[in-house]
């Protein structure tokens, strides 16, 4: 199971962190990603982090604003999300790949409004 936190309204330019929990199963081997899906629109791949940090990957719109890491003995994957711009504005989903192969699990996500 995963239960994402975090998400809320927040100014541009602002910053907020979002926490996925892992629970009922042993992640510590998945890929973990997160995507995001804006109103109308398609769910969009934003960052997935292998389990063991070997790859990291962002969407081009996020790099250099969201980190994704995770912590393991607590079993939680977060996203740091900084510099927000109002088109960031969605629903943040965390998703879970074992062996980094296709997502299997999904949270029922977390809403993210970035005000102008």
């Amino acid at each position: 199971q995963l239960v994402e936190s975090g998400g809320g309204l927040v100014q541009a330019g602002g910053s907020l962190r979002l926490s996925c929990a892992t629970s009922g199963r042993t992640f510590s081997t998945y890929s973990m990603g997160w995507f995001c899906q804006a109103p109308g629109k398609e769910r969009e791949f934003v960052a997935v982090r292998s389990w063991n940090a070997y790859s990291i990957r962002y969407a081009d719109s996020v790099k250099g604003r969201y980190t994704i890491s995770r912590d393991n003995a607590k079993n939680t994957v977060y996203l740091q999300m900084n510099s927000l711009r109002p088109e960031d504005t969605a629903v943040y989903y965390c998703a879970a790949a074992p062996g980094g192969g296709e997502y299997k699990y999904w949270g029922q996500g977390t809403q993210v409004t970035v005000s102008s």
